[in-house]
């Protein structure tokens, strides 16, 4: 029997597969736009896919993803210095960028300690985190992890991490509903959550 797609549809299809969200009927139906598209579109998004790849890096200070490095907030002058806002995910800071009521430093955690899934506080960026307030310019770290059971467990364990340290430790408002994620959250919703956070130790 004749195979029903050629080899490079079933490559692309199974490369397409693997993106989070994506089944076998949208990688199919993928495939088969970009099969249609002109040639010029569909190098296009290829040639985005291969420059996303080879230009974007996590930023030296604070591991949010950029082209450039120190990345473009920890480079910029007119950010508050003195706080420090802790997110799980770079989609998080964008998040929060959005709202336009933060104008601190972040640092980005690459995830959130979560021992059932095997990511334990090692494999986090909390060790730079806290090099980064021994410094002692930074006098306030507001935690914005998630606000459900990994995300608590994950700003507890930076809370013990520095506790010796002459830092103020505030966590976002509870604004945001228990269990949510703040990459979903809408901007008035995350700039309460801001401005009402309140200190936690």
């Amino acid at each position: 029997m004749a195979k029903a797609y050629t080899d490079s549809m079933i490559r692309l299809m199974a490369e397409l597969g693997k993106l989070p969200g994506i089944g076998a009927k949208s990688a199919e139906r993928l495939a088969y736009h970009i099969l249609r598209a002109s040639e010029a579109d569909a190098l296009r998004l290829a040639d985005a896919i291969r420059d996303l790849k080879k230009n974007t890096r996590s930023c030296s200070v604070c591991y949010n993803i950029t082209e450039s490095d120190p990345c473009g907030i920890c480079s910029d002058a007119r950010r508050d210095r003195t706080t420090i806002c802790v997110v799980e995910q770079p989609k998080d800071l964008i998040a929060l960028e959005r709202t336009g009521a933060f104008n601190g430093l972040y640092h980005v955690l690459m995830g959130r300690v979560a021992p059932l899934e095997g990511i334990e506080p090692e494999q986090l960026t909390i060790a730079a985190l806290v090099e980064r307030l021994k410094k002692g310019d930074v006098k306030e770290v507001l935690m914005a992890t998630n606000p459900n059971l990994e995300g608590d467990a994950t700003a507890l364990y930076i809370q013990r991490e520095i506790a010796g340290l002459p830092v103020k430790v505030t966590r976002i408002a509870r604004g945001l509903p228990s269990g949510s994620s703040i990459e979903y959250a809408n901007a008035a919703i995350l700039s309460e959550a801001i401005t009402g956070r309140q200190e936690i130790r």
